[in-house]
């Protein structure tokens, strides 16, 4: 603020007042011949601080505090009448309609996302279609997942087959679940058991490392329909923590607002917020790159850069992301939104991340293929990072880190020389 006069005591009633020009003052007479306190008089604006000036003769009153809690309490209260009054006129119709929903594979987020809609309406049909017999029975007969959730029951209405025209048939929406890499090759399969009509939503974040589709170009692809509708849900949230049913929120993007509106119906409980989106691009985008900036967050820690380090590694990496991203036409709130800056946190900064896993084991010093063959996951960023910059260089973009990744992981940069690299590119802008 600019102008900011020292309190204090004058006895000349000819006071200070600020004029519009902040680096000058005004004076005139003022009232009173008894010593004021001068406070804060000046700002950018002209204005003056309320109250302009304080007579030290008087105590102090809670009347201010009191106002301020008044003020939040009312603010408070207005938005919770708002709260009700929009629930009060919330469609519920899409579940109550929904018999029955397929998801398709079996890891561990598919799993989550089976559970929680299946929660939702004891009476819905919710289908696995999953590929190992093993699994398919002990969700059966156990109601478990042993591989990936052995000590979470699932609900009965939970039903796995290894038949895809079986889980299929019938279905209302299906929840897209396997890996991106092997996403073309396995709808390609089931092609002929899926309606044209059936609205697919993705769960799955990343590019496809030859073609470099996402996966609204690879599900409509590999089924032989442009039309096939489809949904990207994505954003802040671990399976483990969803099975636990802590309050996430997530967003559902589709082109067509009625599908992202009964997605949003569909999957939007007491503990599961989704917010709709238009901008697939930029949901999809943000969910595969985030996944390789991951990786570089795990080495910094597997390195011990500290914090500092961290940090300034994280916010390169999401204007690199945003500087693609809008390139390929997404939107700038759409990367500082749940499905960008949201999931970017998550993923970067927590343990629980498989690609941040594989980051800090590559900076501890092992090497990825021994790091990949112990993990029963598959962590998207190491597959996902060439595409990456493949698409960098089609649309122009210098992608510092998340290029740097991408060398570690070809096993042509050791993280060491990587961060040197990288600390000595030139001190530029801010943009």
């Amino acid at each position: 603020m600019a102008g900011v006069l020292e309190p204090r005591f004058l006895l000349n009633p000819l006071p200070l007042f600020a004029s519009k020009n902040p680096t000058t003052v005004q004076r005139f007479p003022f009232p009173s011949n008894k010593p004021v306190c001068l406070s804060l008089v000046a700002t950018h604006d002209g204005s003056a601080s309320h109250p302009l000036f304080q007579d030290p003769e008087v105590e102090p009153t809670p009347d201010r505090a009191r106002d301020r809690r008044r003020a939040v309490r009312l603010a408070w209260e207005k938005l919770l009448r708002w709260s009700r009054s929009w629930r009060s006129k919330a469609k519920t119709d899409v579940l109550e309609r929904t018999n029955k929903v397929v998801v398709l594979g079996g890891g561990s987020f598919g799993t989550a996302m089976a559970a929680h809609l299946a929660d939702r309406k004891a009476e819905l049909e919710v289908y696995m279609l999953v590929r190992d017999p093993q699994v398919c029975q002990s969700i059966n007969e156990s109601h478990c997942n042993g591989n990936y959730f052995p000590e979470h029951r699932l609900p009965e209405n939970v039903i796995a087959t290894t038949d895809a025209k079986a889980a299929l048939l019938g279905a209302d929406y299906c929840l897209h679940a396997v890996p991106v890499q092997f996403s073309s090759s396995f709808l390609q399969g089931i092609a002929d058991h899926v309606d044209p009509s059936l609205p697919f939503i993705s769960l799955s974040k990343g590019l496809e490392l030859n073609t470099l589709r996402m996966m609204s170009q690879i599900i409509p692809q590999a089924l032989r329909n442009p039309r096939q509708p489809f949904v990207a849900l994505s954003g802040p949230s671990f399976a483990l923590e969803l099975m636990n049913k802590l309050p996430t929120a997530m967003v559902v993007a589709s082109k067509d607002k009625r599908l992202a509106s009964a997605t949003q119906q569909l999957l939007a409980s007491s503990h599961l917020r989704i917010s709709t989106s238009s901008d697939v691009t930029g949901v999809e985008i943000a969910g595969a790159l985030k996944n390789v900036l991951a990786i570089a967050a795990g080495i910094v820690e597997g390195m011990d850069l500290g914090n500092n380090s961290m940090a300034a590694l994280v916010a390169q990496g999401c204007s690199e992301i945003r500087w693609l991203a809008t390139k390929m036409g997404a939107k700038p709130t759409t990367i500082t939104g749940l499905s960008g800056t949201g999931d970017i946190m998550l993923t970067c900064f927590v343990n629980l991340s498989r690609n941040k896993t594989v980051g800090v084991r590559l900076g501890s010093g092992e090497k990825l293929d021994d790091i990949l063959s112990s993990m029963s996951q598959v962590a998207e960023g190491v597959s996902t990072a060439g595409a990456v910059i493949a698409l960098a260089q089609k649309y122009n973009v210098k992608m510092p880190v998340l290029t740097a990744v991408a060398r570690i992981i070809d096993n042509e940069l050791t993280p060491k020389k990587a961060v040197l690299e990288l600390m000595s590119l030139p001190q530029v802008e801010e943009v």
